[in-house]
């Protein structure tokens, strides 16, 4: 049976909901059999009629994926009654390392250790503890080197709806970053690229 435009954006709406996590558009296509520009415009739809209407809900688009979630506006009265503590927030070696892996990914613990010139073994899993990064893979070298990335996660805590929405680098910046023979990014540069990701906690 073929869907009308309100039942595909409902049936979107009742995905998100049950899932609770992010879910690819081509999932969804495919279980509503139909294909993703028709899933991306019921979506756009519903995010629209979410807004509109002034729901605690809203949709995120993250990447390739959608969420529902509550808005950020009813945050303190969601923690108060589902009684959720305020994560601590990030460290500024925690907001370095994401920065370089956020504008350089996929990238190899190494290649941040090079770029900031010190261990980020402990950082890195903490970031993975946290689901801001994740594992991307091996590099094809010897000893195979985990390859990191960003996740949904890290698009969703930063408002993004994908890495295309980074804002550019000062020069400064993105040369440091980018130029692998430096040994590390001096206070100055290192607190430019923390503004960046510098969160309202």
């Amino acid at each position: 049976m073929r869907l009308t435009n309100e039942q595909i954006r409902a049936a979107c709406e009742a995905i998100l909901f049950a899932s609770g996590e992010p879910v690819e558009a081509a999932r969804i296509a495919e279980a509503l059999e139909i294909d993703i520009d028709t899933v991306n415009g019921a979506m756009w739809e519903l995010g629209r009629a979410l807004d509109e209407r002034g729901s605690g809900i809203c949709l995120l688009r993250l990447g390739s994926k959608y969420q529902l979630c509550s808005r950020s506006d009813y945050a303190q009265q969601v923690r108060s009654v589902l009684d959720i503590k305020k994560n601590a927030p990030l460290s500024p070696a925690a907001f370095e390392v994401l920065a370089v892996v956020a504008y350089n990914q996929p990238v190899t613990k190494a290649y941040v250790e090079q770029i900031r010139g010190v261990d980020c073994s402990g950082v890195i899993a903490t970031l993975c503890q946290k689901g801001l990064l994740e594992e991307k893979g091996r590099l094809d070298l010897p000893g195979r080197p985990l390859l990191y990335g960003t996740t949904p996660d890290f698009l969703r805590c930063f408002c993004l709806s994908s890495l295309s929405e980074l804002p550019e680098l000062p020069d400064k910046v993105d040369d440091a970053v980018q130029t692998e023979n430096d040994d590390e990014i001096d206070n100055e540069q290192g607190e430019q690229i923390r503004n960046f990701f510098r969160s309202d906690e």
